[in-house]
């Protein structure tokens, strides 16, 4: 199977900067997107940033100058550099990939694996 494995949440104060990592890894044979969610208490979980291994990413408004997304595709791994926290970053992040897998002569794609998340908190 695939295991995302994310690291680098913590407790920040406001102004603060956080670089989050995401590392793939298992049964796969390409990755092709990688992304990063929230999920904040008692809110849907949303969108923060997307890059695919052509090198597009993409970012959600609320994060737009502050935030930077990354990937090293050798390593399987995204990053993500968060600069300027806010109070309201705080929440629960989550790596997001979309990738193929070989299951005997057939090829699968999807986008449904997840890591387990790791929590940011900005507070003063």
């Amino acid at each position: 199977q695939v295991q995302l494995v994310e690291s680098g949440g913590g407790l920040v104060q406001p102004g603060g900067s956080l670089r989050l990592s995401c590392a793939a890894s298992g049964s796969f044979s390409r990755v092709i997107t990688m992304s990063w969610y929230r999920q904040a208490p008692g809110k849907q979980r949303e969108l923060v940033a997307t890059i695919t291994t052509g090198g597009s990413t993409n970012y959600a408004d609320s994060v737009k100058g502050r935030f930077t997304i990354s990937g090293d595709n050798a390593k399987n791994t995204v990053y993500l550099q968060m600069n300027s926290l806010k109070p309201e970053d705080t929440a629960v992040y989550y790596c997001n990939a979309g990738l193929w897998r070989k299951t005997g002569l057939a090829s699968t794609y999807s986008e449904d694996y997840w890591g387990q998340g790791t929590q940011v908190t900005v507070s003063s």
